[in-house]
């Protein structure tokens, strides 16, 4: 394996930064010191099944860091969205969460975008940490990452999420709309060094200077779709002063905005290089580089006033088909049905966020997918999704059960064949791992149709044993 080589324009700029002594200490840790592995449970299928567990990530009370790295791709529970795999650093975003929510006043709706927020792991966090009565919008530009982070987002399960893939300009329509934005920028990624050759490979200083003016032009085009008084989380997974606390001064600066501080326990070794600014660096914190601040855009507060409805939901969904609907899902009382007439697929979300959603259908963004998409029409009949399988509004009495082992589950995930025993009735049959829904098929009694998706199936060929 060759050895790794640390750019020396890199060295220098942290010589400058942090000291020699500190430099020395963060370069060995680049260079040698092992990588912690970290996941994160989900607080709604809380197992940890088939996880080496170590000890608790201290700054996330969902996260665990693992003795070693094992093969996540053979583990069903991670494709159930019963954990997700992110490194312990970024997971300081709860933190920032919990700062923001004593800052606002209990109770209240919120409106959350995660901007930038592919693969999905700060989503993830976010909707975990974050009030039931939460509008929370996932984008990423990029298509191909915003399919993952549609996946991602819809393996957790929870219904009060929009993912969309739109450029931050797009979302100039939404003046003063969310309360919280959080912008993990693109970034240089010196952070990631000990992780990635590729982050060693595309450094360099003129780079960084690159970053830096992307980011200003990034937080530049959200900056008035934040109400006053709303709240701005911006990290990286970087070092320089260039693009974290020089761009935090100017985010307070364009939005206005006043830094605010967040809790931090000295033993978790969180450095605060000024006011408010807060470095994860990995000889000091077991995980990766990684920077985070916060800040409160200027002005007084006030939450989103209610407004009469306009008449029925765009689009809303046939009564016959959302009887159908309602017996498949829990509280199905606190949830609305519309269908997409081009391919017939229906939707459920939370009606007490319909306000929201009806005012952010009006920028006429680029949407992924929306609340649960539940089911889709075949001829006369619902067929079930696998959003609707993954979904804690799932009521899974509503569907025959058939425990997999992990080899059928495995082959599922591959959607693969399937033959189901005598015994499991014909129709759409849920099939679980360890009590957890993994996925339908169509049981038609000599074989079983596999209903996963085949944009997420399992591509390796090795298997779990190798």
């Amino acid at each position: 394996m060759e050895k790794k080589i640390i750019p020396p324009e890199f060295i220098d700029s942290m010589r400058f930064q942090i000291g020699e002594p500190e430099t020395e200490r963060l370069v060995e840790a680049l260079l040698n010191a092992p990588q912690p592995i970290s996941v994160r449970i989900n607080p709604e299928k809380p197992t940890s099944s088939g996880l080496d567990l170590a000890e608790g990530v201290p700054w996330c009370s969902q996260g665990l860091y693992l003795r070693e790295r094992p093969k996540f791709t053979f583990n069903p529970l991670l494709h159930a969205g019963c954990f997700y795999v992110q490194e312990a650093s970024s997971m300081l975003l709860q933190q920032a969460l919990s700062a923001i929510l004593k800052n606002l006043p209990e109770g209240q709706e919120l409106r959350v975008l995660d901007l930038c927020a592919a693969p999905g792991g700060k989503s993830t966090l976010a909707l975990s940490a974050l009030p039931e009565n939460t509008f929370f919008v996932a984008n990423e530009a990029i298509s191909l990452r915003a399919n993952i982070l549609s996946e991602n987002v819809l393996k957790w399960g929870k219904p009060n999420t929009v993912v969309t893939s739109n450029f931050p300009a797009d979302f100039a329509p939404l003046h003063h709309f969310f309360d919280i934005i959080i912008a993990d920028v693109p970034c240089s990624g010196e952070g990631m060094f000990r992780k990635e050759q590729a982050a060693i490979d595309q450094w360099t200083p003129e780079y960084v200077q690159k970053c830096a003016k992307l980011q200003r032009e990034i937080i530049a085009q959200i900056a008035d779709t934040l109400r006053p008084g709303g709240f701005l989380v911006y990290s990286t997974c970087t070092f320089n002063s260039h693009e974290d606390e020089e761009n935090v001064a100017f985010c307070c600066q364009e939005f206005p905005a006043r830094l605010v501080p967040i809790p931090m326990e000295e033993s978790w070794g969180v450095v605060e290089t000024a006011a408010c600014n807060y470095h994860c660096f990995p000889h000091r914190c077991k995980g990766e580089g990684f920077f985070l601040a916060l800040m409160q855009k200027e002005g007084e507060y006030t939450a989103p006033k209610p407004k009469k409805s306009k008449g029925k939901e765009r689009r809303s969904a046939p009564p016959a088909e959302v009887a159908e609907l309602r017996k498949w899902l829990r509280d199905e009382t606190d949830l609305t049905f519309s269908c997409n007439e081009a391919n017939q697929q229906f939707n459920a979300f939370p009606a007490h966020l319909q306000q929201a959603c009806q005012e952010f259908q009006k920028a006429r963004l680029n949407q992924l997918h929306h609340g649960i998409p539940a089911a889709i029409k075949k001829g006369k009949k619902l067929q079930p999704l696998q959003a609707l399988a993954l979904s804690n509004r799932l009521q899974p009495e509503s569907f025959p059960r058939h425990a997999v082992s992990k080899e059928e589950a495995i082959a599922y995930l591959r959607t693969e064949a399937f033959v189901l025993p005598p015994s499991v009735p014909r129709g759409y049959v849920l099939l679980t791992f360890e009590g957890v829904p993994l996925g339908f098929v169509n049981n038609l009694g000599n074989r079983a149709n596999n209903l996963y998706p085949s944009e997420w199936r399992i591509r390796s060929t090795h298997t779990s044993e190798s």
